[in-house]
């Protein structure tokens, strides 16, 4: 049986790209020093958000109606 991926709703989608910009946003932020510590105190964080943006457009593809 095959698995029948869907597009994902609006809000699944918006929020996906707003995690993804919210990574970039703080990975910018880390690589330019603005945050103190710099990428080092923020790095982590930054790849989680990434991850989870991810997780979310992944979940809204494969979960019929979400």
């Amino acid at each position: 049986m095959a698995v029948q991926l869907t597009p994902p709703k609006k809000n699944v989608f918006y929020l996906s790209v707003l995690l993804a910009l919210a990574a970039i946003l703080l990975y910018l932020l880390g690589m330019f020093g603005v945050v103190e510590g710099g990428f080092q105190a923020i790095g982590h964080y930054v790849f989680w958000l990434a991850v989870l943006g991810w997780v979310a457009l992944a979940a809204g593809v494969a979960m019929k109606g979400v």
